[in-house]
């Protein structure tokens, strides 16, 4: 039986013992822009999936994704060590880390949505001058 509030309690526990163990505890430079946003854990706590952004993006450079994801790949033993320390339940969960896409996706939502918009406030400038097209009643009376 799936118990899906003991499964959200562990993972946003998880969540927070990953961010602080690699602020804190794992000394690797790739790791230092990054930061991690989310957690979901399974319905049978054996797997964790652990959701993360590289900060650092600028005009010219885009941040190095690929770093850091190795870094992350290569201390996932480590860390799992240090989530079952901190959680103390009988099987500690096995973790694998997913790069998110949200903030990328939601920026670009907000672009569309922004052109979307200065479409309408020209159609609008366009249509407060408009006359419609043909006979002020288009239907035909006998």
């Amino acid at each position: 039986m799936v118990d899906h509030a003991r499964a959200a309690r562990l993972a946003k526990r998880i969540l927070t013992i990953v961010a602080t163990a690699i602020e804190r505890e794992v000394k690797d430079r790739r790791l230092e822009l990054v930061t991690i946003t989310d957690c979901k854990v399974s319905g049978d706590l054996h797997d964790a999936v652990v959701y993360y952004t590289v900060r650092g993006a600028t005009i010219d450079k885009d941040p190095d994704t690929d770093a850091a994801a190795e870094a992350l790949h290569r201390a996932r033993g480590q860390l799992r060590k240090i989530v079952g320390d901190q959680l103390g339940v009988r099987f500690t969960p096995t973790l694998s880390f997913q790069l998110d896409t949200v903030p990328e996706t939601s920026a670009h939502m907000e672009e569309l949505l922004a052109r979307a918009r200065k479409r309408d406030e020209e159609l609008r400038a366009l249509a407060e001058n408009a006359q419609p097209a043909g006979d002020a009643n288009p239907y035909k009376e006998d």
